[in-house]
């Protein structure tokens, strides 16, 4: 999986969908194109940094509105013998600093849909937006952590990976560009290891390089695919407490995808439970009330398994669910589970 393309900015020396700024947060095509960015990195002159996403962050609260928004979008992929629709008329909002988990099974369009936001997927019908402005493509705003391993360009360090996307896109001097991947790197606990290349880590610390590089761009909403699931069990949940003690340290927005009931209520603050084929919002759910240490309690159980009713029952009966679950502090039994039209 390669990583998301970024564009540049107005005002930017000479790019386009073709060059080598697409790079900025995906693995070159060749050892020659890395080459040339490398000499036009060089030769660049900073632009102004752009502004942490904090700033919009407090703009989208005092508006009162949702800092993304996908508003009634369907998505089709289209072949020479036939359009197969992998979401349908989905409509969500993620607010600002929220943890949002886009939950279900292989094939409910949960990942097109990610993808779709980051602006690597054309929407067939409706609209997606960040902070009211249509996503037309992809961006620096939104940076995206893949679930594989081979995210970092090999022949750059740790620290040069993280970098990178900060030089290539132009938003910060050399020098500011190493204080801030210095930053991120203790942050995800990696700071000795800055001057090391990727193949020497293990693939649970790759995706630690691969959240600070993402964190260090300080994006307004950071995309993350799946990014656990190719762990073992421990390194897994180590993942998710790092993650989780990141966003009480930042507070950046999050949207994340899984097909794991466990690490959504987890992970989450709110979770939209898609059914499949096409992929349709069938459900959202509060999970404020958990957190690490609620696995195994009544609450969590009873949630686990309201959800598992939700994401495969409706299957066999043909119908949608009355299924209520009460997964908040703040809300009654009947208002934790909306049901979604």
């Amino acid at each position: 999986m390669r990583w998301p393309h970024v564009f540049a900015q107005e005002g930017d020396v000479a790019l386009s969908r073709g060059s080598w700024l697409r790079s900025a947060a995906e693995p070159y095509a060749s050892l020659a194109e890395a080459e040339l960015a490398d000499r036009l990195i060089s030769r660049a002159q900073p632009v102004p940094t752009a502004a942490p996403s904090q700033s919009l962050h407090s703009q989208a609260a005092q508006a009162g509105s949702a800092l993304l928004e996908v508003d009634q979008v369907s998505i089709d992929y289209v072949t020479d013998e036939r359009v197969l629709r992998a979401t349908h008329h989905v409509s969500l909002q993620v607010h600002a600093a929220e943890r949002f988990v886009l939950l279900g099974a292989s094939g409910c369009g949960k990942s097109t849909l990610l993808k779709a936001m980051a602006g690597f997927v054309p929407v067939s019908e409706g609209a997606i937006r960040l902070a009211g402005q249509q996503v037309q493509g992809p961006g620096p705003d939104r940076v995206m952590v893949f679930q594989e391993f081979d995210q970092l360009p090999p022949w750059k360090t740790v620290r040069e990976n993280v970098m990178f996307p900060l030089l290539a896109s132009r938003r910060c001097s050399k020098a500011e560009a190493r204080e801030r991947a210095d930053l991120y790197l203790d942050k995800v606990g990696l700071s000795r290891f800055a001057d090391v290349h990727p193949h020497q880590l293990s693939g649970g610390m790759k995706q630690r390089v691969a959240i600070a590089r993402a964190l260090a761009m300080h994006p307004q909403v950071l995309l993350m695919d799946e990014p656990f699931a190719a762990l073992d069990a421990l390194t897994r949940r180590r993942m998710q407490e790092e993650l989780l003690a990141l966003w009480e340290e930042l507070r950046f927005t999050l949207v994340f995808v899984t097909h794991s009931i466990e690490e959504a209520l987890v992970v989450g603050s709110r979770v939209a439970i898609l059914s499949p084929h096409p992929g349709r919002l069938r459900a959202e759910i509060n999970a404020h009330a958990f957190g690490l240490a609620s696995g195994g309690s009544a609450e969590f159980e009873a949630a686990h398994q309201r959800i598992h009713r939700l994401l495969f029952d409706e299957d066999r009966v043909g119908g949608p669910s009355t299924e209520t679950a009460s997964t908040s502090p703040h809300q009654s039994t009947a208002q934790a589970l909306r049901r979604v039209a």
